[in-house]
């Protein structure tokens, strides 16, 4: 172990309270690869276990001038890692649900992953989309959180940490809440083109 690494709870609130950033990356090292290893024995995946653990130092830094030690620095941080775990799976299972965009999604490829319902040709997408109302209508026709995402990255064009944070969502399931919303669209708009 580094002679230099915090190890007590002490030590590392005066770092965290000196603003000794050096000191502290070296904590963040020392328990990284553990959390880690934890959060990936909780079942999650590597990109969810990368937010869980993002997760769990942003709020061991919120609160660590608070921490009083009556445990080691370890089983505080795994308590995160609990609470920060439990905490993602509620918003998995929110997040996850099934949407009927995806079987949509999935009926446009046969069983060899070729196209049966190929989408319409893409003279005919751009000059659909140039009708503004429709576009306008179709968004409206998204869940909330979809409409949301999609209205804060394609419109305002805002980056995707910000919009986690203001969705209070995960990175991942953010890709998940803009990957449905651009399907409900495209499919909103193909219907509208086809229709007319």
């Amino acid at each position: 172990m580094d002679s230099n690494a915090l190890t007590t709870t002490p030590e590392i609130i005066a770092a965290f309270r000196a603003q000794n950033w050096v000191a502290l990356e070296k904590l963040v090292h020392q328990y990284t690869e553990m959390l880690l290893k934890g959060a990936l024995s909780l079942g999650f995946r590597d990109h969810q276990a990368d937010d869980l653990i993002q997760s769990v130092w942003a709020t061991f830094f919120e609160i660590v001038s608070e921490f009083e030690g009556r445990s080691q620095v370890k089983t505080f941080l795994f308590g995160i890692l609990i609470n920060k775990s439990r905490e993602l799976r509620r918003e998995i299972k929110r997040n996850d649900s099934h949407d009927p965009i995806d079987d949509v999604m999935a009926d446009r490829f046969n069983i060899q992953g070729a196209w049966s319902k190929p989408p319409i040709a893409p003279d005919q997408f751009v000059e659909s989309i140039q009708n503004l109302q429709m576009i306008q209508d179709c968004i409206e026709r998204l869940p909330l959180n979809q409409r949301a995402a999609f209205c804060f990255r394609e419109v305002e064009d805002l980056e995707m940490p910000e919009i986690c944070k203001i969705l209070e969502v995960s990175n991942t399931n953010l890709g998940v809440l803009l990957y449905r919303a651009k399907n409900r669209l495209r499919e909103c708009i193909e219907r509208k083109v086809i229709g007319k």
